[in-house]
């Protein structure tokens, strides 16, 4: 797997729901920046709190499909558009942006959203929340 790889393989393994897979995609810690779509400050944690914090939310969409164009490289740098859609009944959430990734040893160790526009329930993340807190 090459380095472009990474990003697809990890968006892959978010929408078929296989935890392994998206826990290898990143290093053991990693630095995430989702603030231009949820505010906050960036923050580097590690990747198992990562993937523990998804898995729920992730599991309380009927389902997502997150698509990406051409990864460039450069150097340890992935620049890539992403355009990530979310279901849940028949309500849906759309997310189009630019995913700025640093790789380190074939596993992102860093990871940006730049988000240009949202369409759809902006309310989604939150419900996805609920339904999964109540599943559990």
């Amino acid at each position: 797997m090459t380095d472009a790889d990474v990003l697809t393989r990890m968006l892959h393994a978010i929408d078929a729901r296989d935890w392994a897979t998206l826990r290898a995609s990143f290093t053991d810690e990693v630095r995430t920046d989702y603030t231009s779509l949820f505010g906050g400050e960036p923050e580097t944690i590690t990747a198992d709190q990562l993937v523990a914090r998804w898995r729920p939310l992730m599991l309380g969409y009927d389902a997502t499909l997150h698509l990406t164009g051409p990864v460039l490289v450069s150097g340890d740098r992935l620049d890539a558009h992403v355009t990530a859609h979310h279901w849940l009944a028949d309500d849906g959430w759309t997310v189009y942006g630019h995913y700025v990734a640093r790789v380190a040893g074939g596993q992102i160790a860093e990871l940006t959203l730049q988000t240009f526009h949202q369409e759809g329930n902006r309310e989604l993340p939150a419900l996805a929340a609920e339904r999964a807190n109540a599943s559990t």
